[in-house]
């Protein structure tokens, strides 16, 4: 399938929000695609096409979402953020040395519950005093990410 195959709509970055309407009809045009076309899509397409295509359950779509060369920072930000989205973004996020370079996406992992603790524990030390106690303050990720935060702030408080 080459890109004149795709609706322009789902390939065009447009820079306006799509009207609810046209918005389901992607999603609906999406449902019946097969993995080849959603990778496909992933790489060619638009903003409002990655945002329905990271939350493909299958693994290579996902992928191919964050692998994309339109991917911008924000976006990777906000899926970093995302609470809802699965397991699998957050680590696949987390293991690229080229999105860790942003520190917002740092403080988006560690807040991310999604995000598996090790990692979380792991990029910790990156982040500032003000965001530290925010995580030590948080009740909506684990435990163990929490007195974490609360070890860093006294060890830095010590020194």
């Amino acid at each position: 399938m080459d890109d004149t195959e795709f609706p322009k709509e789902l390939i065009e970055e447009t820079g306006e929000a799509k009207p609810e309407r046209i918005f389901e009809s992607l999603y609906q045009r999406l449902l019946n695609m097969a993995v080849n076309e959603k990778i496909r899509l992933a790489t060619l397409g638009n903003k409002e096409a990655r945002n329905l295509l990271i939350k493909d359950p299958n693994r290579l779509v996902i992928h191919s979402v964050l692998s994309s060369p339109k991917l911008t920072e924000d976006e990777i930000i906000s899926f970093a953020g995302n609470k809802n989205l699965s397991k699998d973004v957050a680590n696949i996020i987390a293991g690229k040395k080229e999105f860790l370079k942003s520190y917002a996406v740092k403080v988006a992992l560690v807040n991310n519950p999604k995000t598996a603790v090790p990692t979380a524990i792991k990029l910790m030390p990156y982040l500032t005093e003000k965001d530290v106690r925010n995580v030590a303050k948080s009740r909506g990720i684990s435990s163990v990410v929490v007195a974490a935060a609360r070890r860093i702030i006294t060890q830095r408080a010590a020194k």
